[in-house]
């Protein structure tokens, strides 16, 4: 399916310059949603993933219903002091400062096959900060699942050495 016909493109947003893939629009439309999920889920499924994690706030959207159709958890990484017991944290550079990612420190046991979820790869800080994350509680990211994919910022180059799928590509 070509999901890029339910994306709605927003001219300078969040500031002049930037061209902002909105997945709201097709999240509205429960069929497209659901495709887009299940083709998402499938990935995930063929990785034998334990577990999903996804990153606030919109790997919320993606990884809890590929979580509940997989049958599995979801754990959520959030930006510090949202998380309510004892947290790991992770720096990641922006492109103008630095910001933060934690997670629940007994969220992740040691093996436990990961599927991080998200809507969008741009640079690949955000996915890059949860995958050390993941690791350093000794989870093993088998695989990262994104709606969007921005190919022109090589997001995907950071991430080298890991298994990625994305249901549509903006080069």
């Amino acid at each position: 399916m070509d999901y890029k016909q339910f994306i709605t493109i927003v001219e300078d947003y969040p500031k002049e310059g930037i061209r902002f893939k909105d997945i709201t629009t097709l999240m509205q439309n429960g069929e497209v949603y659901k495709k887009a999920i299940d083709e998402m889920v499938q990935f995930a499924k063929s990785k034998e993933a334990d577990l999903i994690v996804g990153p606030e706030a919109r790997g919320f959207v993606v990884g809890c219903p590929m979580a509940y159709a997989l049958q599995v958890g979801f754990v959520p990484v959030r930006k510090p002091g949202k998380l309510p017991r004892e947290v790991i944290s992770q720096d990641y550079g922006l492109e103008y400062g630095k910001d933060q990612l934690t997670l629940h420190r007994d969220s992740i046991q040691k093996g436990q096959r990961i599927v991080i979820a998200d809507d969008l790869l741009a640079t690949g800080g955000t996915i890059e900060a949860t995958i050390k994350l993941v690791e350093k509680l000794g989870g093993e990211v088998v695989g990262i699942a994104f709606m969007i994919e921005l190919g022109y910022l090589s997001g995907r180059d950071r991430l080298q050495g890991y298994d990625i799928f994305s249901l549509m590509t903006y080069e």
